[in-house]
């Protein structure tokens, strides 16, 4: 069969013959037993929902087996035969080009080079989801396929509800992942709800098919690296940031270091995706001795280089050893996933990485306090380094929120609304009001010709754009247009694709809208091929979240979810091609509610108007609320914004004197 063939069978009626594990790949952990006997049963009923019953019987064993072997049914049999990756958009079959522009990102989702763990769906943070069983991925990709332009696909965690009667100004696809009543958000709930293939944790960008492989964070990490610089008044040249995580998008932090001209040292303790990133040149050198590793360390230090160092083992080890041999660091950070503590987003120090694997299933109660355990101990390294000046910020992770959970001695001795921790969130200090109060964020764009020139005509079409703009941009935000206009002139020379010939760029709502017709118009004159406008969850609007994007509103409206609501409703009858809602993604599940959307641009007037409609609206949404959240960087945008469009009329807060107060 072809491709496209393979692609309109949806799933086969003739089942294919079982798949071998391959060794080679990197798998998802085991998840811990959950499920009681009555639960495991209707789990596999759940699963042969998508067979014909004559398959039951067959495939009521392998099922079986995987869901004691692995704790889910992920169907491995009716993974297909062709090689997993982003397409030209004219190699897929369809009647609707919006539709194979979704087709296309989610395959670069899954590919290889892309997802963490592609045999289980499985994109990045160890749990992102794009689908939980193959079976989801075969019909999504048929019904995407078959559809028209008068039809919208809903997707329900994974599970393709079926095709919807619709109109032509409508989203295509429809996207909610893990939206669970208020009161079964705890882990343990996406643990048996995910195993009873009910839900699934689409983590931010994964279950929304708009995730672009490590590229998509390094910008917005970048810039957090060069300004921690700026705020401890040190240039990178010569300086140290220590941080940990390889997996899926973390492998931005060494790259950002490179770009940003600092010594970088992050460890990891998985040593398949340690080559994956050091293949990919996303490290430089990888050490396996902590002896070597100082030794290293302080040539690096001391000739300037401009190098990330990949440690293959444990953070806390790094930390400790570095205070131990009073090897000075300018900047810490964290990024294990610890939104999944229990299930291998964090491995503890105490055990090797295949003894942590083994007893997360086997004995996840024992797991969790060696977990809480090495969040103690590397808590209390951490504390030394600061108490010598290092400058530590949580990058989003989780980290501080899981290591006060712990009992660890993270939390601020005189806190405040806002500011319970010891350290910031780098949102707080950098990005929230440097860039998201001003409603930069990161705007993304995906060539669906796959091919590199597409890439470089839109870098060069994006860089003048941003030059012109800049020209007569307001004092307050020249910072952030000259750091874009670095980042995008530099982009090439980076080698930041992995998988789709794809780039992100942190801008406001006039730069994205005229960035994006701007290439609208290049699509028209033939110059390129259709783009796939996005951009990450993590940005001015899409996501509530009260230990990350929205870490820094202090009115006490952190822990509210009504802006990431408003935007995926907002966005989705100004013209997406396909919008999302999660619950969960980078801080956990429970703790955070997400929305992100698709566009395709094909060079029309219709795509044009779409574009400036929905664009305007995804980052004025979230500004508007920083706005009246007392967020001064967010008065001064939404009052500009306000100037540019007259129809928008939004309320300015009044600030009360606070001798009277």
């Amino acid at each position: 069969m072809t491709f496209q063939e393979q692609i309109l069978e949806g799933i086969p009626s003739v089942l294919p013959q079982p798949k071998v594990y391959e060794t080679q790949i990197n798998h998802a952990p085991k998840r811990k037993e959950i499920l009681n006997e009555e639960e495991k049963k209707l789990a596999l009923k759940n699963a042969l929902r998508y067979f014909e019953p004559q398959h039951h019987a067959t495939l009521i064993p392998e099922f079986k087996e995987e869901l004691e072997k692995y704790g889910r049914i992920y169907m491995y049999r009716l993974r297909p035969d062709y090689e997993m990756k982003a397409r030209n958009i004219n190699e897929y079959p369809g009647k609707c080009t919006q539709a194979k522009a979704i087709m296309l990102m989610i395959q670069n989702n899954l590919d290889y080079a892309v997802a963490q763990h592609p045999h289980e769906l499985i994109t990045y943070g160890g749990n992102g989801a794009v689908f939980q069983n193959w079976a989801q991925y075969r019909l999504t990709m048929k019904y995407l396929a078959e559809m028209t332009d008068e039809q919208t696909l809903v997707m329900y965690s994974g599970h393709p509800m079926g095709l919807f009667p619709s109109h032509k100004e409508a989203p295509r696809v429809v996207v909610t992942n893990g939206m669970m009543i208020p009161n079964y958000s705890k882990p343990d709930d996406w643990e048996k709800f995910n195993a009873l293939g009910v839900t699934q944790y689409g983590q931010m960008t994964a279950g929304s098919y708009m995730y672009i492989g490590p590229q998509g964070i390094v910008h917005g990490t970048t810039i957090t690296v060069l300004n921690g610089f700026r705020k401890i008044k040190k240039t990178p040249s010569g300086s140290l940031f220590v941080t940990s995580g390889l997996g899926g998008m973390s492998g931005a932090q060494p790259k950002a270091g490179t770009i940003a001209g600092c010594v970088t040292v992050c460890a990891e303790v998985n040593p398949k995706i340690t080559k994956i990133r050091h293949e990919q040149g996303w490290i430089h050198e990888i050490i396996e001795d902590l002896d070597q590793l100082v030794t290293r360390t302080r040539q690096a230090l001391a000739n300037k280089e401009v190098v990330s160092i990949a440690y293959l083992g444990n953070i806390v080890d790094v930390w400790e050893r570095f205070d131990q041999d009073n090897l000075h660091i300018d900047l810490g950070s964290d990024q294990t996933s610890l939104h999944n503590p229990w299930a291998g987003g964090y491995y503890p120090v105490s055990l090797s990485f295949e003894e942590a694997n083994k007893m997360m299933a086997e004995n996840p109660a024992q797991f969790k306090e060696e977990v809480q355990k090495s969040l103690r101990r590397q808590a209390a390294a951490i504390n030394k380094h600061t108490a010598k000046g290092t400058y530590f910020f949580d990058y989003g992770n989780a980290f501080l929120l899981e290591a006060s959970r712990a009992g660890a001695d993270v939390m601020n001795p005189n806190p405040s609304l806002g500011r319970e921790f010891k350290y910031p969130s780098y949102v707080q200090d950098i990005m929230g009001p440097m860039c998201f109060d001003y409603g930069f964020g990161p705007f993304r764009w995906v060539c669906t010709s796959n091919n590199p020139e597409d890439l470089q005509k839109t870098d060069a079409i994006a860089c003048a754009v941003l030059e012109e703009m800049k020209k007569n941009s307001p004092e307050e935000i020249q910072q952030q247009m000259a750091d874009n206009i670095q980042w995008i002139k530099g982009a090439q020379q980076n080698k930041l694709v992995v998988g789709s010939q794809a780039r992100i760029l942190y801008a406001d709502a006039e730069g994205r809208i005229k960035i994006a017709e701007a290439f609208n118009q290049a699509i028209a004159k033939g110059e390129i091929g259709p783009i796939v406008l996005g951009r990450d969850h993590h940005d001015v609007s899409g996501t509530d979240s009260p230990y990350r994007e929205t870490s820094n509103i202090y009115d006490g409206s952190r822990f509210t979810a009504d802006m990431a609501i408003h935007n995926v409703i907002g966005d989705s009858f100004r013209g997406a091609t396909w919008v999302s809602i999660h619950n969960g993604g980078g801080v956990g599940w429970g703790e955070v509610i997400n929305g992100g959307f698709g566009m395709l641009l094909d060079g029309s007037t219709e795509a044009s108007k779409r574009l400036q409609s929905m664009l305007f609206w995804d980052v004025n949404n979230g500004i508007a609320r920083r706005s009246w959240a007392r967020n001064e960087g967010a008065v001064f945008a939404i009052k500009r914004a306000m100037e540019a469009q007259p129809l928008l009329k939004v309320t300015i807060p009044n600030t009360v004197d606070e001798t009277i107060l």
